[in-house]
C-alpha cells in the first residue's frame, strides 16, 4: 500500500486521483459553510471523505460536517465504480484513534470490492491511457518549443491570447497550421 498525501485541494489532487486506485479526503471539521471551501471536483473524486478532529471541543462540529458532506456525497452515489453506500463520510480523530477502525474496514471494503468486480483493472487502463496522452501532450509541445521560429510565433499568439485580441482556439489551429 502506498499512500499519497499533497499540501491541499487544487489540481495536484486531481493528478493524484489519475494514479491512484481509492481517493480519501481529509478534511478538518469547519464553521459554516464548509461545502463552500471543497471545489466541486474533488467531491467528485473522492471515494471516502474523513472529517478529522472529532474529538474534545470539535466532536459536535466534526459530526455535523461529516453529516453535511454524507449528505452532499449522496448526490454523488450510483457511480459504477463504487459498492452500495459509496462514496460516504466519516468522523474520525486521530489523537483518540476513534473511527480509524472504521475508516480501515471502509478502506478494505472498497477496495475489495473493486478489485472482485474487475473496477481495479479497468481503472488501471484508463489510468494508464492518461498518462500516455499526458506524455504526448508533454512532448509535443516541448518538440514546438525547440523549434525557434516556432516558439517565437508561439509567444506571439500567446501574448495575443491574453489580451483578448485572439480567441484560444483559434490561436492553437494558427500555432499548428505551419503558417507563419
Amino acid at each position: 500500500m502506498v499512500l499519497i498525501e499533497t499540501v491541499g485541494v487544487g489540481q495536484s489532487e486531481t493528478m493524484v486521483a489519475e494514479m491512484s486506485d481509492l481517493f480519501l479526503l481529509l478534511l478538518a471539521p469547519a464553521g459554516g459553510d464548509e461545502l463552500q471551501g471543497v471545489k466541486r471536483g474533488i467531491m467528485e473524486i473522492a471515494d471516502i471523505i474523513l472529517v478529522n478532529k472529532a474529538d474534545g471541543d470539535l466532536k459536535a462540529q466534526a459530526t455535523r460536517t461529516c453529516a453535511d458532506y454524507s449528505g452532499a456525497l449522496r448526490l454523488l452515489r450510483k457511480r459504477p465504480q463504487d459498492p452500495e453506500g459509496f462514496p460516504k463520510a466519516l468522523a474520525v480523530s486521530a489523537v483518540q484513534g476513534d473511527g480509524l477502525d472504521r475508516a480501515w474496514s471502509e478502506i478494505q471494503h472498497l477496495a475489495v470490492w473493486r478489485k472482485d468486480n474487475g473496477i481495479f483493472d479497468s481503472r488501471r487502463k484508463e489510468q494508464s491511457r492518461h498518462w500516455f496522452h499526458e506524455e504526448v501532450r508533454a512532448q509535443l509541445l516541448a518538440r514546438l518549443k525547440a523549434d525557434r521560429a516556432l516558439a517565437k510565433r508561439l509567444e506571439r499568439l500567446e501574448a495575443e491570447v491574453a489580451e483578448g485580441r485572439l480567441p484560444a482556439a483559434l490561436a492553437a489551429t494558427e500555432a499548428l497550421s505551419g503558417k507563419v
